[in-house]
């Protein structure tokens, strides 16, 4: 290879590199939600904050079981059956 296509690639890998780890350094909790909104769902997530990641948790888990917008927000809108967060 030539030594320009080496230098590319070296500072592609670089960039990718700083930006995985950016971005997994800044999540500093996890948390796990189960909700019941016509059903039963869980999901975990992580974010920079406990609840942050609790509430994208939330987001997703009730997004498996909404049918719509309306549904999404009554679901958002519910407490948590169980949820567990932990910081890293």
């Amino acid at each position: 290879m030539r030594r320009g296509t080496l230098a590319t690639i070296a500072v592609i890998a670089t960039l990718a590199g700083f930006l995985l780890w950016s971005t997994l350094s800044s999540q500093n909790a996890e948390c796990t939600v189960c909700v019941e909104y016509g059903g039963r769902n869980c999901a975990t997530a992580s974010a920079q904050s406990e609840l942050e990641a609790a509430r994208q948790a939330q987001n997703t888990a009730c997004g498996v079981l909404t049918g719509g917008m309306n549904d999404a927000i009554a679901c958002g809108n519910r407490p948590p059956v169980t949820q567990s967060c932990r910081t890293r």
